[in-house]
């Protein structure tokens, strides 16, 4: 029997592919609770209810600093204490000053060289390096389908190759044959005529 695994919102049991990949959700739960982008910091989060549209870190610091403002660098509506957002300021500390991004062209790429490598070299700021590797995802898995269903029309036109030289033999197994058949009375006749012959 197939092990069973519980949706971690409604704790029911399911096969574990029956599971979304990253919550481990259903697919009751995963139409019930979307994955939404929070309404200031931008990252995504899991719908609690239709109301719900900032995520609970962002919800948190409301409470404590009121509505933020946009940040100086990425000018995303996450800057609670300050003029800068919480993300910014920590690449900030890591990795030095923001750079250009290659994609939007504001200052606010910072020079994550470990996460340059998942983006082709390039120097993007967060949210265009989140795009990117979405884009990125959706041309693999269109790359996957559409080399499977090559593979698939490639085997049809083998499995037609095939057919059609075994046909091809197959006629011209039936043409040696009749032609076999034509020259048997055609032999019998001479024959015929030269016993016919010789009896004589």
């Amino acid at each position: 029997m197939a092990a069973l695994y519980a949706c971690t919102k409604c704790h029911q049991r399911f096969p574990f592919e029956a599971l979304s990949q990253g919550q481990q959700l259903c697919k009751e739960c995963r139409i019930a609770h979307p994955i939404v982008k929070c309404t200031y910091c931008r990252t995504e989060f899991q719908q609690e209810s239709k109301t719900n549209t900032i995520c609970k870190k962002c919800a948190q610091n409301v409470k404590l600093y009121g509505t933020p403002k946009p940040c100086q660098y990425c000018n995303i509506i996450a800057a609670f204490i300050g003029n800068k957002c919480q993300r910014c300021t920590n690449s900030e500390k890591k990795y030095g000053p923001p750079h250009s991004c290659e994609q939007c062209k504001q200052q606010c790429a910072f020079d994550r060289k470990d996460d340059r490598k998942k983006v082709d070299g390039k120097l993007l700021c967060w949210l265009c390096t989140l795009s990117y590797k979405r884009v990125l995802q959706k041309t693999k898995e269109q790359c996957k389908h559409l080399s499977s269903s090559s593979r698939a029309s490639l085997q049809e036109k083998e499995q037609y190759s095939r057919l059609s030289s075994g046909s091809h033999y197959n006629s011209q197994k039936t043409l040696s044959t009749s032609s076999i058949q034509n020259e048997i009375p055609k032999k019998k006749a001479k024959f015929d005529a030269i016993s016919a012959n010789g009896d004589r």
